[in-house]
């Protein structure tokens, strides 16, 4: 603690990212990035985007990308917002659309950040508990609240729910911001955007962070009602006007408009999950079903911060986290099928050494 903290800062409990080591012929299976690279195409829009113009400030709207985003999923720009990867949207959209006269709710497993943000903005909250199964239970999102949060894919199980499910929670609380965070959407789950049309109380975010393999990037966006975006815009113009650079733009723009790319690198990451479910299922684990980029695994007869620990000995990285329904699990990112043999082969080794 220190005597220049304010309270809030004092109290706040930040969140932590996965870790990012440097060790020799290391797999890192522990942050959900991608193990394909980006399009060639958005490689050398960032190279043009990195000119003598760098000189000069973004576009502090992002026009042509919010232009290229409402083009792609068949909307308008006056319902597009972009920011600093979608950690930064979101942290928009928790300041300017939650009410902190009740609390938002989100669920007891989810992404790690929601927390973090209700801390930092003094709002209150309310976990809510996930069923046994590990599902997201729509029933018990009921009464007075700020707001409602729901990652879909849910973060660290990830289990998505249907259109219909959320429609239910939007119909449920017609006059509270519900966002719907689709960071990993593009692996097997349906959009939400479509639904932003017949609901104003809608904000589906997105990242091209996994799904367009552009983590180094940092470029997300927001689809809602303008009503919405304009409470984005008027925070995000109190905090800092100019989010993106001008070739986080450039990159941006080209990887939204190469949906062939992202139809490839995505399908191949789905085979290759499709694979790997089975292999571990046969050493013993538990595999939750999963729309995502990662499965969540547990094995009933070993610890899963040992295996962990075990794995990292060999330069194999996976997420071991702390949160209480999850703390026997563990998160593991998709990787090339090469890398998931890998995987698997030392994990073989692990677990037979332990028997």
């Amino acid at each position: 603690m220190s005597r220049f903290w304010n309270r809030r800062v004092q109290d706040l409990h930040p969140y932590v990212p996965g870790e990012q080591p440097r060790l020799a012929d290391l797999l890192k299976l522990n942050t959900n990035e991608s193990p394909y690279g980006p399009s060639p195409k958005v490689l050398q829009a960032i190279r043009d985007g990195a000119s003598d113009d760098l000189r000069l400030y973004p576009d502090p709207t992002a026009a042509d990308l919010r232009e290229t985003i409402a083009t792609r999923f068949g909307t308008t720009a006056d319902r597009v917002f972009v920011g600093n990867g979608s950690d930064e949207v979101l942290a928009h959209a928790f300041r300017a659309l939650f009410h902190d006269d009740a609390p938002v709710l989100f669920s007891d497993v989810t992404y790690g950040f929601y927390p973090v943000y209700c801390g930092l903005f003094d709002q209150p909250f309310r976990h809510i508990p996930l069923n046994d199964d590990f599902t997201i239970d729509i029933d018990s999102y009921t009464g007075d609240c700020g707001g409602i949060a729901v990652a879909n894919p849910n973060a660290n199980t990830g289990i998505a729910l249907s259109l219909e499910q959320i429609e239910t929670l939007l119909k449920r609380h017609p006059d509270r911001t519900v966002i719907i965070d689709e960071a990993y959407v593009d692996f097997g789950a349906q959009s939400a955007i479509e639904l932003t049309h017949r609901h104003d109380n809608l904000l589906v975010v997105q990242t091209l962070s996994k799904s367009y393999a552009l983590a180094g990037l940092r470029v997300g966006f927001a689809i809602g009602s303008p009503e919405l975006i304009e409470g984005l815009i008027r925070v995000k113009d109190s905090f800092n006007s100019y989010p993106l650079s001008r070739p986080a733009q450039a990159g941006a723009i080209a990887a939204i408009q190469d949906t062939d790319w992202l139809a490839d690198i995505t399908a191949r990451l789905v085979a290759s999950r499709d694979r790997l479910v089975p292999q571990l299922q046969n050493l013993g684990f538990q595999v939750l079903p999963s729309c995502a980029n990662f499965i969540l695994v547990h094995h009933p007869e070993h610890k899963a911060g040992a295996i962990a620990a075990a794995l990292r000995e060999r330069a194999i990285l996976v997420r071991h986290l702390s949160t209480p329904r999850i703390q026997d699990w563990l998160r593991i990112s998709i990787g090339t099928d090469e890398s998931c043999t890998r995987l698997t082969d030392v994990l073989r080794d692990i677990l037979s050494s332990r028997s």
